[in-house]
């Protein structure tokens, strides 16, 4: 049989499989608009663990990570200080954004603003941020998709041809089964990313060097600058490291679908705990390096790194095998693309559409404006999918400098009582216009500093000022969250 349709027929065959378990997760229940998001806030830690884990180890860890070990270096250890950081910040914060949650009824990151900030307006305006700022995230995943595939059939069968497939099947169990999809599928793709980063992780390094040290020994001695800072680069150095891991740590939780997840968790003890486990998947991480340090030297020259995990793969096993690795990327992509998909469709009809244009839809009809949405936001993602030719680190950079905006209005509205609407407005909006200006003027890093931590500051600073300028609001959580969500634990 010919090699390439060994390969597809087994990731084709393991993606049908994961997708109708998608759509069976949510044939028990009636999907309406409290299902459909938040799973009827009933998850307990083993759901949560493993939807978020779904939505946080995506293509970006799988070709991402190892394509800017290949193509950076040094840099690209970044990932392993953020992410660790990213959950001691979630053990602390989450379970008050829980506790006011289940408190007010909230859905989506932009209830957050509503109900904290009493503005339907900073409402409509963050949960527009949100959706522009899901998009390059979204784009990532089907991109790096479109990249398995290609590669995984030897070129059989094309990128966008790929991108087109998967779009449908993800809209389908997102469409039918909502937040619920994600979680069942994350069971096959986790065991599946576990299996492969192992297996490569270790399994390459010892067939082309003997052993993991002896393929640092030999990638130190041809490129000796490869693993320090700024590695590859010119511009990421050690200001650029520290920055880019307290924006990506700050901001990890601020992610619009990472922040609803929250909601989905029957009680904040679950999300503690949550907190504790999730560090033991960043095991993977460093095995997903050492495939981008081994292919550096065994398939040099690659135009873009992101295909360096997928070419030495092919070049070194047999395509059943290839088609196994193929089938836990494509769902390392489809996975995350879902919640993606799912948050932003959720924020433009529930905190932009209804508060805005038709202040009497009710929830029903909001969760089927919400489904036709997941078509209409996928397309569009397809779109840049198809036409950018971003690398998929750097798309995850600007999507973490767009919503990390948020940190703000979110720590002081959960623990500072003088904070206020007009300071948190003009301090986001300071904060995004910033990004924008530096990112589009080509100046990130500014001055070695990642663009979106200079932006975070000048928000904040900003927010603080505005803030302490204009008149006291009331605020409608409790005097003291924090006491509050340790008294119910």
């Amino acid at each position: 049989m010919d090699n390439s349709l060994i390969a597809l027929s087994v990731i084709f065959g393991i993606v049908l499989v994961s997708s109708i378990v998608g759509m069976y997760a949510g044939g028990r229940y009636k999907m309406n608009l409290e299902q459909w998001t938040v799973a009827g806030r009933g998850f307990g830690l083993i759901l949560v663990w493993l939807l978020m884990a779904g939505e946080i180890y995506t293509t970006f860890a799988f070709l991402g990570a190892s394509g800017w070990a290949y193509s950076r270096g040094g840099p690209t250890l970044y990932i392993m200080a953020y992410l660790t950081l990213a959950y001691v910040f979630s053990f602390y914060f989450l379970p008050q954004i829980w506790e006011v949650g289940k408190k007010f009824g909230m859905q989506t990151q932009s209830d957050f603003f509503h109900k904290r900030y009493n503005s339907k307006n900073l409402a409509a305006v963050a949960s527009l941020i949100g959706v522009i700022f899901i998009i390059p995230y979204l784009q990532l995943q089907l991109t790096g998709l479109g990249i398995i595939v290609e590669v995984a059939s030897f070129g059989a069968i094309s990128r966008v041809t790929a991108m087109l497939v998967a779009f449908g099947l993800v809209a389908a169990f997102v469409f039918v089964s909502g937040v619920r999809a994600v979680a069942w599928i994350s069971v096959i793709k986790d065991f599946l990313m576990l299996f492969a980063a192992f297996f490569i992780g270790i399994g390459l390094p010892y067939m082309y060097y003997g052993g993991i040290g002896e393929m640092f020994t030999a990638l130190v001695n041809a490129k000796p600058t490869h693993l320090t800072m700024p590695g590859a680069t010119k511009v990421m150095g050690h200001s650029w490291y520290i920055s880019t891991v307290l924006l990506t740590s700050f901001g990890f939780y601020m992610w619009p679908h990472l922040f609803s997840a929250t909601f989905t968790a029957k009680n904040n003890n679950t999300l503690r705990k949550n907190a504790v486990i999730m560090p033991l998947y960043t095991i993977t991480m460093p095995l997903i390096f050492f495939v981008g340090f081994t292919a550096i030297l065994v398939v040099p020259g690659l135009a873009n790194g992101d295909m360096a995990l997928l070419t030495i793969v092919r070049q070194s096993y047999s395509p059943w095998f290839l088609g196994v690795i193929g089938a836990a990327g494509a769902l390392t992509a489809m996975v995350p693309a879902a919640i993606l998909i799912l948050a932003a469709a959720a924020l433009f009809a529930k905190n932009f559409y209804r508060p805005m244009i038709s202040p009497g839809m009710t929830d029903d009809q909001v969760a089927r404006l919400a489904k036709v949405l997941v078509v209409v936001i996928t397309l569009v993602a397809l779109y840049f999918a198809i036409y950018s030719a971003t690398t998929l680190v750097n798309l995850l950079l600007l999507g973490y400098a767009g919503v990390t905006q948020f940190l703000p209005g979110v720590l002081f509205g959960l623990y500072w009582k003088r904070v206020t609407k007009p300071g948190v407005f003009t301090g986001l909006v300071t904060g995004i216009s910033v990004v924008a200006y530096l990112v589009l003027t080509k100046q990130d890093p500014f001055f070695g500093i990642n663009a979106g931590f200079f932006a975070l500051c000048v928000n904040f600073i900003v927010t603080v000022a505005v803030s302490l300028m204009t008149k006291a609001e009331v605020n409608p959580f409790n005097d003291n969250p924090a006491e509050e969500a340790k008294g119910s634990a």
